[in-house]
Order: structure tokens, then C-alpha cells, then sequence
């Protein structure tokens, strides 16, 4: 049986047979004893994306990984990178420090146009993301076209995401066809605004090779 640790592009958190391509965290917010989660779902703002491998280190998800014998903090995992950020998480400064960097640069714009420190962004990102008492805001015909690929929208529960001047249904098994904007209703954006302007100002995230083309591998 899968464990509930699997995160959708809204920030919430399910049970399903498929694992995606990018883990992460939100600090400790499992039972060690029973795999489960804690009502919480969060214990710091620093939401993180990280790779699923790195310099060979083993963890038992959902158990007990810290050195002490605790807890540790609790593997989640994402489709990929952009799902990861829709969520509200950002790249983590360990694992994947050149992203990190990137994205920290890439923010500019939303801080005065000086690159935030990490604490800084996170807070931030705290207020926008919804799993964190965010607002999706409301999204017409021509807000849309202003949008850069990788923006996540929302329509009646169901995610989808720009991608090259089209819609993809957003599924936890990978993207569906194109489809059109006027295909949806009551559309809102989902993606935070601060990683909005990230992804405008060309921060390109790793796509879940369902997307098609070139495919990041946990850099």
C-alpha cells in the first residue's frame, strides 16, 4: 500500500501507486511507527525540491533518518520539478545548488531587484502558496497569453499547466494532450506569484518526460 506522501500541484498530500521524479520536504511532519502523517503539514517554510538520488545516500521513507534516531524530515514527492513548484516548494541549496542559485537569481524582480536570501523568499513563499492559506487568483483569456510555460492552473479540482503556448492536463502518472484555454472554466492560477516571475524571467524547470523533449535528471 502506497504511503501518503505523494504531492499534487495544489500542495495537497495523497496515498498513489506512483512516486514522480523529485522528492523534497516540509520539515518533520510524519509517525515514524506508523508511516503516516501527522495532522500538520508543515513544521518550517522552507518548502524544498531535491533529487531523488545524491552521493549514494539510502533513507527509509517515512521512518527514522535523523542521526539521533528521530524522525528525521519526511520524504515527499512530486511529477517533476514544476509540480513541485506549483506546490509552493523551491530548489533546494544541498542537493541541487546550482538550481537553487538560479531560481534564488531569478526572483530578482519580486524583491526590488535584488536576489532574496533563502529566508526571505521562503517567507514569502509562505504567504502565496495555497497549502499555506495562499489565493489562486482568477485568470482570463488574456491573462493566459501572458503567462510563461510551466504556470500551473486550476479548473474545478482538475491542474493543468502551460506548456508551449498550450494546456496539459497535470495527472500524478504525467501530462495529458494539448488541450485549449477556452476548454476550461472557472480558471485560477495556482502557481505562487513570486515563482511566477521566476519562470518569467527564465528559470526553466525540469518537465516530467511525459511533456516531451530534453528532460532534466535531478540536477
Amino acid at each position: 500500500m502506497p504511503l501518503q506522501n505523494r504531492v499534487d500541484p495544489l500542495g495537497d498530500v495523497h496515498a498513489v501507486e506512483e512516486r514522480g521524479t523529485f522528492t523534497g520536504n516540509r520539515g518533520v511532519i510524519h509517525d515514524p511507527e506508523t508511516k503516516t502523517l501527522l495532522k500538520r503539514r508543515w513544521t518550517t517554510k522552507a518548502w524544498i525540491i531535491c533529487t531523488c538520488e545524491f552521493r549514494g545516500r539510502k533513507r527509509q521513507v517515512m521512518g527514522r533518518n535523523a542521526p539521533s534516531g528521530a524522525a528525521g524530515w519526511t520524504e515527499l514527492f512530486f511529477l517533476d520539478e514544476v509540480t513541485a513548484l506549483a506546490a509552493g516548494h523551491r530548489p533546494c541549496f544541498y542537493c541541487r545548488r546550482q538550481r537553487a542559485e538560479a531560481f534564488i537569481e531569478a526572483c530578482a524582480a519580486a524583491f526590488d531587484g535584488t536576489p532574496p536570501k533563502a529566508s526571505r523568499l521562503d517567507a514569502r513563499l509562505h504567504d502565496e502558496r495555497l497549502a499555506s492559506g495562499g489565493e489562486a487568483f482568477a485568470v482570463d483569456g488574456s491573462d493566459f497569453g501572458a503567462l510563461p510555460d510551466g504556470a500551473m492552473l486550476a479548473s474545478d479540482r482538475r491542474c493543468f499547466v502551460k506548456h508551449g503556448g498550450a494546456l496539459r492536463r497535470w495527472s500524478f502518472g504525467g501530462y495529458g494532450p494539448p488541450s485549449t484555454f477556452a476548454q476550461l472554466e472557472n480558471t485560477r492560477l495556482i502557481t505562487p506569484r513570486t515563482t511566477l516571475v521566476a519562470l518569467t524571467a527564465g528559470y526553466l524547470p525540469a518537465w516530467h518526460q511525459s511533456i516531451g523533449g530534453a528532460v532534466e535528471r535531478g540536477t
